[in-house]
């Protein structure tokens, strides 16, 4: 770790113009793959590694200024999340013909710099005082210091990079395999379903967030598929002329995805609840640090945040213009100030709770959506109140506050996974929160453009003559439905509330738990984001976390080089799913196509040797620095 006291060159030109460069190229790929998709892929990992291979041509570059080049980098990724997943419902309603340049570059922009700024008084209680693993922010730490030590930590990174590589190459590239092993059935009027998503990615997760977490995780993902959606067939009945899978798939998507939903929003009100603690403290020695350097008194520089009064002044800045956006679409200040009111409460709620969640699973399987339907939801019943059932203007109104809660949301989870990777290799938190505005900033220019091209392109959403088979934009198409339900009717409230119910009694077994001194914990958060994914990302989350629990056994304590090896998987599969990305913006994707990508036997039997080889990494103890 680099010393707390002394500069080292962190924000240098080659170190800027690089960030900003991935920042707008990182973005604009993954805009394409979540609107094709419904998902996106974390660039911190494949940033840190272009970094470091990027930055050698211009002379040697220290760590902090790869990470700060990492932490640009994937606010571009982080914010156009937040976009795609929210903005094109504004299309799919037919309020927007096209996406409006200067409102969608500010709710990009500024709804990104809100979860910044929202963010940066829980970097100590989430970082330092809580025992959150960020596996994302650990396994990007572990390359930039493999990078730096050049011993044979880098070559563990690199042998697990390019299996991860490879798999998801032959995965998604070549269609050699499906990427989903899945089975369902129907059985005396219910169905069910089991699956897994063949992702050495996923495997990594686990094994970095540990089995205590990962089982959490399953069983939420196990209380919604093995038993809502039986419970739900049985008792409303099978959709009609849909397989198996499909229909239970269905059912998940219409109703007992919201289970998740509910117990998201409990879940988030009692993470502020236990944090409000070390949220107090975090926002007094930001104060008191202040006033600490006015006086003259060093601050270590490991320990210095951008000073709260600026967190303040930069907060009503970004506030300011987005209120205009909403008075604009609704005519009405009253029903603005609102709307701006409910914007700033859930940002900084579901940015606390992004930020957590992140710490438990990661960026890339954060379920951001699931906090943006939350505020959606809140929204949309709150402005039923103020404009009516048969207001023209309420989805939509309740769509914009959820665009600048979830891109918020989205750069609150990249932030804390940013900042942990910082902590770890010492960097200095008020220049990586700086340059995560600029990269904020640097993707909202170019966001609007993005979707514009795809849209003429390909369409989004709704099909048309012209787009018989549009871009499916399945999270922005979900939002569209939850605001229309609420003023239309046909919103699953009941389910919702079952969701809460079973937050509340998750809380209190884990205040149970709490009492007794148990080592095993049931943070709710946990369960609430496995309830809300398909089980199918659980299963090797799962898995990775029971590797982890076997090598440690065998092993005894000590570091390891399973941490290294997981972190390679990530690397690998992020940058391969770039790269695809990339060449499915450019119509190139089909031409590599080797085979028709239905079989899951071979990934299947590749992903358990994959298993095998994180195990096998993972009793070796290693003492060396990046080893």
């Amino acid at each position: 770790m680099i010393p707390d006291s002394g500069e080292i060159p962190e924000i240098t030109l080659k170190s800027l113009l690089l960030s900003v460069t991935l920042a707008v190229v990182l973005g604009a790929a993954n805009a394409y793959l979540g609107l094709f998709a419904g998902m996106t892929v974390s660039a911190s990992i494949p940033a840190a590694v272009m970094s470091m291979t990027l930055l050698r041509l211009f002379g040697r570059a220290t760590i902090l200024e790869n990470n700060i080049v990492q932490t640009a980098a994937s606010a571009g990724e982080s914010v156009s999340a937040g976009v795609i997943f929210t903005i094109p419902a504004l299309v799919i309603l037919g309020t927007w013909s096209d996406f409006a340049y200067w409102e969608t570059t500010m709710i990009a922009g500024f709804g990104g710099l809100l979860g910044v700024l929202f963010t940066i008084p829980l970097r100590r209680a989430l970082i330092i005082e809580n025992p959150l693993q960020f596996p994302e922010g650990v396994a990007t730490a572990e390359i930039l210091k493999a990078g730096e030590g050049g011993n044979d930590g880098i070559r563990s990174i690199a042998s697990a990079g390019a299996i991860g590589a490879l798999f998801k190459f032959g995965e998604a590239g070549l269609h050699l395999w499906t990427g989903v092993w899945e089975q369902a059935t129907y059985r005396a009027g219910a169905v069910f379903y089991f699956g897994t998503n063949l992702s050495p990615a996923l495997l990594g997760v686990g094994y970095i967030v540990g089995l205590n977490v990962a089982i959490l995780i399953f069983i939420g993902g196990a209380l919604n598929w093995f038993i809502a959606i039986p419970l739900v067939a049985l008792i409303r009945g099978l959709p009609e002329g849909l397989s198996p899978i499909d229909a239970a798939f269905s059912i998940w998507s219409d109703e007992t995805r919201y289970l998740g939903v509910g117990a998201m929003v409990v879940g988030g009100l009692w993470a502020l609840i236990r944090l409000r603690t070390s949220l107090v403290a975090g926002i007094r020695s930001g104060a008191e640090a202040y006033r600490a350097r006015r006086r003259g008194v060093e601050t270590l520089r490991t320990e210095r945040d951008i000073p709260m009064q600026w967190i303040g002044g930069l907060t009503l800045v970004s506030v300011i213009p987005l209120y205009l956006i909403f008075e604009h679409l609704t005519g009405e200040p009253l029903v603005s100030a609102v709307m701006a009111i409910v914007m700033l409460v859930a940002g900084f709620l579901f940015s606390a709770v992004a930020a957590y969640m992140g710490g438990l699973v990661g960026s890339s399987n954060n379920p951001i959506s699931g906090v943006t339907i939350a505020t959606i939801l809140t929204s949309a019943l709150l402005l039923l109140l103020l404009l009516g059932a048969d207001s023209p203007i309420g989805p939509a109104s309740a769509i914009l506050i959820g665009s600048v809660v979830c891109c918020a949301a989205a750069m609150a989870g990249d932030n804390m996974q940013d900042l942990k990777t910082g902590y770890l290799v010492g960097a200095t938190p008020y220049k990586q929160q700086i340059v995560q505005g600029i990269g904020v900033l640097s993707a909202a220019l170019v966001i609007a453009p993005t979707l514009t091209l795809l849209t003429q392109a390909y369409g989004i959403g709704v099909p048309t003559e012209a787009h018989p088979a549009p871009l499916a934009a399945p999270q922005a198409t979900l939002m569209a439905s939850v605001a229309q339900g609420v003023f239309r009717g046909g919103l699953p409230v009941g389910i919702v509330g079952i969701g809460m119910g079973i937050a509340i009694a998750i809380i209190l077994i884990d205040v149970y738990l709490e009492r007794r001194g148990s080592t095993f914990r049931m943070p709710v958060l946990a369960p609430a984001v496995g309830i809300y994914l398909p089980i199918e990302l659980t299963v090797p989350i799962l898995a990775g976390g029971l590797i982890a629990w076997r090598a440690t056994r065998r092993r005894g304590e000590g570091s390891d080089r399973g941490t290294l090896f997981a972190a390679g998987l990530i690397t690998g599969e992020a940058l391969v799913g770039i790269a695809i990305a990339i060449l499915i913006v450019s119509g190139l994707s089909d031409a590599l196509a080797l085979g028709s990508g239905t079989s899951s036997t071979g990934g299947l039997i590749l992903l358990v040797l994959v298993g095998i080889g994180i195990y096998r990494a993972g009793i070796l103890v290693t003492t060396q620095k990046g080893d």
